[in-house]
């Protein structure tokens, strides 16, 4: 059985949907922080991988292919038993 309308019922509901407000804007506020918080996080990450890449760049020596010795080079020797 639903409430009857009066004046008490309409500042309860005045009263809730104050409170509910007041909490979602805390709420907002915090997923603010937390995204800016979360931001700064990322461009620190970003910034810190770019430096250890160009440090990793540094020790990287450029590929150099050896050629395989001649078999002419090698002095071979056959023991048998």
């Amino acid at each position: 059985m639903p409430r009857p309308k009066t004046e008490a019922a309409a500042y309860l509901n005045l009263y809730k949907l104050t409170i509910e407000k007041k909490r979602l804007e805390h709420e907002l506020d915090a997923i603010d922080l937390r995204r800016h918080r979360i931001q700064k996080r990322l461009s620190f990450l970003s910034s810190q991988v770019a430096e250890l890449d160009r440090s990793a760049q540094q020790f990287k020596t450029p590929a150099t292919k050896e050629a395989a010795p001649d078999s002419a080079v090698f002095n071979t020797l056959f023991l048998e038993y």
